[in-house]
């Protein structure tokens, strides 16, 4: 089977791989729709482990069915996630179901940008959903990403009326964005230095949209009658957007790091003012099987529609192509390869 193999973000070459053989608790997917997340392109992590098969935002069909499994059929449409927690461990049973280790050495092979992959028995225990027919393969992209910002948004619990601040307006920013219009804010804000990916913010659902390289904190208050942001998502992994992030939180509000930081990153943290208008520091880290069947819900009633993303389409041989306007963060927001082509 062809694959696209990952050696740096400018070399990603079409190969030749075996085809995935089965054992009696897995199943074959073929690939239909592999979005490019933006993890994908930061090749300070991605090249130490080169070279490799990416992708993990996939939806396709049931190809093969091991002779032990019962739950799934071939032709079925599915999602499948690539990190799937044990849901046995003391962390998972503490509901940080991210910091399982099962969680983070689980994977599926090779990888989303294959026309194959063989599902381990664990990721069909806890990570392979059926699509609804209301929902497209290209939806199935968005399953996992879409199920990490739901996470995100109960891990600040949060509550509809109120002011979000997103700072940064690349698709993790933008599905905020659009989650947090879909759970009630009463005013969003977005931020990017992107004039591009700051006019798809406004067509997203941000209300008001600021160059992340102007007086941010001030322009939030200008903006929001006075006041800060009760709740400030930080999609970009910059330490300059975390400090912004910090002079642009109301009392009693919440920072959520959303973005990775870059390793080594340190910001230096106004402990007093955080202590005095009890500012609450959170982050969030992938998603638990509840997130991902609340963001296929959220998907499957519209309330969340997320089709309009996408920018870009490529077959596998082109994949480096997607590869290079994901990392150059230029006009494009959801870039999908399709495996089959």
């Amino acid at each position: 089977m062809r694959v696209a193999m990952y050696y740096r973000n400018s070399d990603v070459r079409l190969q030749e791989s075996p085809k995935p053989e089965i054992g009696p608790n897995e199943i074959l997917v073929k690939v239909i729709s592999s979005g490019i997340c933006g993890s994908d392109v930061m090749e300070w992590y991605r090249i130490k482990r080169a070279p490799l098969v990416l992708g993990h935002e996939i939806a396709g069909d049931i190809a093969e069915v091991g002779r032990n499994v019962k739950r799934f059929r071939t032709g079925q449409r599915v999602f499948v996630s690539h990190h799937v927690p044990c849901m046995k461990c003391r962390y998972c049973l503490a509901g940080h179901t991210s910091t399982c280790d099962t969680l983070r050495t689980t994977n599926f092979y090779p990888g989303g940008f294959a026309e194959y992959l063989r599902v381990p028995e664990i990721n069909l225990e806890n990570g392979v959903y059926v699509l609804p027919e209301e929902l497209t393969y290209d939806d199935g992209t968005f399953v996992e990403p879409l199920g990490c910002v739901v996470r995100g948004f109960k891990t600040i619990r949060f509550r509809p009326g109120t002011t979000v601040l997103v700072l940064g307006s690349g698709i993790a920013g933008l599905m905020n964005i659009k989650v947090a219009k879909a759970y009630g804010a009463e005013r969003i804000i977005a931020t990017d230095i992107s004039d591009y990916r700051l006019a798809a913010a406004k067509r997203f659902g941000a209300d008001v949209t600021i160059k992340a390289s102007e007086d941010v904190p001030k322009l939030v208050r200008q903006a929001n009658g006075g006041r800060p942001a009760d709740y400030v998502i930080v999609c970009a992994g910059a330490a300059s957007a975390v400090d912004q992030a910090m002079k642009s939180v109301d009392r009693g509000g919440t920072v959520l790091l959303f973005a990775p930081p870059m390793p080594g990153t340190q910001v230096p943290v106004p402990f007093g003012d955080l202590w005095k208008d009890e500012i609450t520091i959170t982050m969030t880290y992938a998603a638990s099987p509840q997130d991902i069947r609340d963001a296929i819900e959220l998907m499957r009633t519209k309330k969340v529609v997320l089709s309009d993303m996408v920018t870009h389409r490529f077959g596998l041989a082109d994949a480096g192509k997607g590869f290079s306007l994901v990392a150059s963060a230029g006009e494009s927001i959801k870039v999908i390869i399709e495996p089959q082509k």
